[in-house]
């Protein structure tokens, strides 16, 4: 599948309020050293998904309950977009 296709597939969640970036990059797991490259789609998912744990681990009693199952939700969006990309990055 090429990549044009598969990101025309990655559409925008209409409750994601994030940046929805075109162009994708590699991302590289900082526990494992593996790296991914993801769409934009998914890098604008990895993204959402790495600051909302930055932001629950500094500041965990102003967190929201959207905030969280916003985060739930792009972490479901990711697994289900690029299981192996999630399995290397997130898992």
């Amino acid at each position: 599948m090429s990549t044009k296709t598969k990101t025309n597939k990655q559409t925008k969640p209409k409750w994601f309020q994030g940046t929805w970036y075109e162009t994708g990059e590699e991302v590289t797991n900082p526990f494992s050293g593996e790296c991914y490259t993801l769409t934009g789609p998914e890098l604008s998912m990895y993204d959402f998904i790495m600051g909302s744990q930055m932001v629950f681990e500094m500041a965990p009693k102003q967190v929201t309950n959207k905030q969280i199952d916003d985060f739930h939700k792009a972490i479901s969006w990711f697994r289900k977009n690029n299981s192996r990309a999630y399995m290397v990055l997130l898992d």
